[in-house]
């Protein structure tokens, strides 16, 4: 792999020679697999090679005891900088030294340089380490709807170790202190969301004895109406602009055309397009499936000429050649399947880009502008919920209150055909 990238053999016997010459082959074999310039595999190469000598010296002799010099490593690389050169470094150079040699460390000993985030520990571990199992087992829930539970529990958890208590003790008064503390750093619906989760976990807690009486009532739900808020949608006028606002001549352009004309075109969710994979698109056919949805309604859409053109001109001109089945790669290495909040952040982006300005935007922005647009069309709600992925025709409802059109003629109608 070296003598790809390195043209003299004396330059490759001299990294071989060195005591960490096989990891660092073998990571150089990993960005070469990940798509990484071999600009990048030039640089990053003689900076490892530095570094294992740099350990050595310092009395390393295993890859766990070298990771213990690279703070050491970063800071002797600083110095050296600011004597050769009169200006001061980067405000990143210290990441452009820490990184590669930790992602080699990675490799090394964890077999994967892309770490994996430990998950969070469920709150209350000792006090009801049933309930988690309660959650996903008994109620059914989905693990997005465990992770929210999770999130509003930790905040109680939190709140109880601050004040130097403990779940048995819980008490009405306790519980209203906790909701009023939240209250000035949360949205409405947040709030509403830790208060259910929290009712929820005391019932259980009676149920099973952790509490002497059932304190789910004592937690108020902050009051919200139905229909009161507006979708954070734009016009069709204003999609189009945004549209027109991205540089297809590249092969990042191509590839965010393609992901902005699902959203507004099939009123996806930024998860389903992240998850899109070369199988769901039936060519012969015409069609485009969306297996996993938020509320387990598989669609099947026909494949709008515009986006099939989108989709081609990505896959043939700027798709990197992967092994991954998502449509949907990265643009630079490592060339792993992009996340739903890069999708999200893509439209974000060409929103601004555009000058169009709306609370919150990202990718359900585009989701509502899809819905208005069919809301607009005079479809029923029903057909505009099943196209969508709504499970219920009532999510579709607050779209009416956007349809102009309609509100005109009500308002302008007669008392008896009301």
């Amino acid at each position: 792999m070296l003598e790809i990238y390195f043209k003299s053999p004396a330059t490759t016997d001299r990294i071989r020679a060195g005591w960490l010459a096989s990891e660092i082959e073998s990571y150089a074999q990993w960005l070469h697999e990940s798509g990484y310039t071999p600009a990048s595999v030039l640089r990053r190469v003689p900076l490892l090679c530095e570094f294992a000598e740099f350990a050595k010296a310092r009395g390393a002799t295993t890859v766990v005891g070298a990771g213990a010099t690279l703070e050491e490593f970063v800071d002797h690389r600083l110095a050296r900088r600011l004597r050769e050169r009169a200006a001061p470094p980067s405000e990143t150079y210290r990441s452009d030294v820490r990184n590669p040699i930790r992602q080699m460390l990675r490799l090394a000993t964890e077999g994967a340089v892309v770490a994996q985030r430990k998950a969070k520990p469920f709150p209350f571990p000792a006090e009801a380490p049933g309930y988690r199992d309660h959650l996903e087992q008994e109620r059914g829930l989905k693990a997005a709807s465990i992770y929210q539970h999770a999130w509003g529990l930790r905040r109680f958890a939190g709140y109880l170790d601050g004040i130097g208590t403990g779940l048995p003790k819980t008490s009405p008064a306790l519980l209203a202190d906790f909701v009023a503390d939240c209250a000035p750093s949360m949205s409405v619906s947040s709030l509403r969301n830790a208060c259910g989760a929290l009712r929820s976990f005391l019932r259980y807690c009676f149920r099973e004895g952790l509490l002497r009486q059932d304190l789910s009532s004592a937690v108020e739900l902050p009051q919200t109406y139905r229909l009161a808020s507006l979708p954070r949608s734009i016009g069709w006028g204003d999609v189009q602009r945004m549209l027109a606002c991205v540089d297809r001549r590249a092969a990042i352009g191509r590839r965010d055309y393609a992901m902005l004309l699902l959203l507004s075109t099939y009123g996806l969710r930024a998860g389903e397009v992240a998850g899109l994979t070369l199988d769901d698109i039936d060519w012969q056919h015409d069609l485009l499936r969306i297996r996993q949805r938020k509320a387990d309604n598989p669609t099947v859409y026909p494949l709008a000429t515009e986006v099939a053109e989108a989709l081609v001109e990505y896959l043939r001109s700027g798709r990197p050649a992967s092994q991954h089945r998502c449509v949907f790669l990265r643009a630079v290495a490592p060339l792993v399947p992009i996340h739903s909040y890069a999708v999200s952040a893509r439209a974000t982006q060409y929103l601004r880009r555009a000058g169009i300005d709306v609370y919150r935007s990202g990718a359900h922005t585009l989701r509502h502008a899809c819905v208005q647009r069919l809301v607009e069309a005079r479809l029923p709600f029903k057909t505009v919920a099943d196209y969508v992925g709504h499970s219920s025709s009532d999510s579709t409802a607050t779209y009416a209150k956007l349809d102009l059109g309609s509100l005109l003629d009500v308002a302008m109608g007669h008392g008896e055909q009301l």
